[in-house]
């Protein structure tokens, strides 16, 4: 037997162990997909009707019936929490979506193109970046009333110039390379240099930068619903129940400190999960 055919197998099986998440990161995939099943099933999964009220049940500690008891209204606080994960998980999947394709398309072109359309481009961007982004969507959601589906648009209008500006320098470190010059003397029109060549070697930031803005949006949203500035009184939200249940710190514990264990922990796996993504994408990158 030849020594490649002995050492064949080995290879092989060392490129699948790299290809292998770590534990961490395995245990932090397994979360956010129960974390996204309860947000798409989450009303149906509730053992109880999160809106429920029974005053004579209240304050309830946790027990069979009620795992994490029930808050100041008697209604039951684990229900609340997979009803809750729907709000959570869509407002900062829509703005780091949002501000990604926004973001990516800005600084695609201002990187590119340079001259007047880059000045133009990264003049509002520092004047966006230049405004505080939290004190003006009080302002804004206080003056309005606020609302969750507005605090989502708020943060996704202030979040987009700082996903054009990290764009921008990474395509402005691809530019002067060999091959959008290769590209240019082939007559490649500048859309498509751009989206078929130059975002490629640009995709692990722009995943990178979306996940954080995805985990950064989590935190924001939650921070307003307790300010009664997202999701509506009453609404299962983990943010809105970190305010109401507040309260209870010493009396249920749990019903006040569960909503922001959850939001913690989301966020966390988020961002794990984020860095091994773009570990992964750029060493793939750098192979190519």
């Amino acid at each position: 037997m030849t020594e490649a055919a002995v050492t064949a197998p080995q290879q092989l099986t060392r490129r699948r162990t790299k290809s292998r998440p770590p534990l961490l990161i395995g245990l932090c995939l397994g979360f956010m997909t129960l974390v996204l099943i309860v947000a798409v099933f989450g009303a149906a999964l509730a053992p109880h009707d999160p809106a429920q009220q029974n005053v004579l049940g209240s304050l309830a500690p946790p027990s069979a019936e009620h795992w994490l008891g029930t808050d100041g209204l008697g209604r039951d606080v684990f229900s609340r929490m997979l009803a809750g994960a729907r709000s959570a998980i869509m407002g900062p999947l829509v703005i780091a979506v949002v501000a990604m394709i926004c973001g990516n398309l800005l600084g695609l072109l201002a990187g590119y193109r340079a001259g007047l359309v880059d000045s133009l481009l990264m003049r509002w961007v520092d004047l966006m970046v230049a405004i505080p982004s939290l004190l003006i969507i009080i302002v804004v959601a206080g003056a309005l009333g606020g609302g969750y589906w507005l605090a989502v648009a708020l943060l996704t209008l202030l979040t987009i110039p700082t996903d054009a500006r990290v764009m921008r320098a990474a395509t402005l470190e691809q530019v002067p390379r060999p091959y959008v010059e290769a590209a240019k003397t082939l007559g490649v029109s500048n859309g498509r240099i751009m989206v078929r060549h130059i975002w490629p070697n640009i995709a692990a930031t722009a995943v990178a930068n979306s996940v954080i803005i995805f985990a950064g949006s989590l935190v924001a949203i939650a921070g307003l619903s307790f300010l009664g500035l997202g999701a509506e009184p009453g609404t299962p939200d983990w943010g809105q129940m970190l305010s109401e249940n507040q309260p209870l710190l010493f009396t249920n514990p749990v019903a006040s400190i569960a909503p922001g264990i959850a939001i913690a922990l989301t966020a966390t796996a988020v961002n794990l999960i984020g860095d091994w993504v773009y570990e992964k994408m750029s060493r793939r990158g750098a192979a190519r």
